[in-house]
């Protein structure tokens, strides 16, 4: 049984006094006065009920809010509750906000490298242009994971438009595209004379990845100086895997 319509009571007397209400029963004085304005105190608010709240305020976010910004909104209608309790009856219901992706520089040109390679794609990375495992793309990126923020190498057949070779790295070094370009090797077997097409990253005019190209008779391509989204062309049409 709810104690407040008492203390209304006594507010109510000539001589009435709320604080002493309040404290003979055990009661804040914010959470009465929450409860005569109509505004429910979150104590009083069952998970269910609460979690209606959760659950409309996310909606109207467009799922984009958190548990942070959800408790805040709420704090704005009047509803103080702790940030955990919001973030449990999220877990709960399987209610994750989408946090804004933050900008990685991925392409870092090396002005000490040393290479002559020229475009040979052209900007034409559309299929029927080519045989498969003629021509291939190799781009770095980075992705979400419950790990944390990774880097993803990967390089793609510009003809089939699908991955052949990836790598992910806490790191974007030399290695990552070493990795993700001898998975590729591995597994499609390309004849002598294929084409690797990159940006001008450090990564892919590296002493040690041009020595791989080499290695596997792999003719390298470089994007124009300061296009670094030629290669992004490529991600674009990439086909469901």
């Amino acid at each position: 049984m709810s104690v407040y319509p008492f203390i209304e009571a006594e507010k109510a007397e000539p001589e009435g006094n709320v604080a002493k209400a309040c404290h003979l029963l055990e009661v804040s004085r914010s959470a009465y006065y929450e409860w005569s304005s109509g505004t429910p105190s979150a104590r009083e608010l069952s998970d269910a009920q609460l979690a209606e709240k959760v659950v409309d305020i996310f909606t109207k976010s467009r799922r984009t809010y958190g548990a942070p910004r959800i408790t805040t909104t709420l704090a704005e209608e009047g509803i103080r509750v702790g940030r955990k309790r919001v973030a449990r009856l999220m877990v709960l219901r399987g209610l994750a906000g989408r946090a804004k992706r933050r900008f990685k520089k991925t392409t870092i040109a090396d002005p000490m490298a040393e290479s002559s390679a020229l475009d040979l794609i052209g900007r034409v990375f559309g299929p029927g242009v080519r045989e498969v495992d003629t021509a291939w793309c190799g781009d770095v990126t980075y992705v979400r994971t419950w790990e944390g923020w990774l880097y993803l190498a990967t390089v793609i057949d510009l003809e089939r438009r699908r991955v052949v070779g990836f790598a992910m790295a806490e790191h974007m070094r030399t290695s990552l595209v070493c990795d993700a370009l001898e998975m590729a090797i591995t597994q499609r077997r390309p004849a002598p004379g294929l084409i690797f097409h990159a940006d001008r990253g450090s990564q892919y005019t590296s002493r040690t990845f041009r020595k791989l190209l080499k290695e596997h008779h792999i003719t390298q391509s470089l994007s124009r100086p300061g296009q670094c989204w030629d290669c992004d062309d490529a991600l674009a049409l990439l086909r469901p895997v």
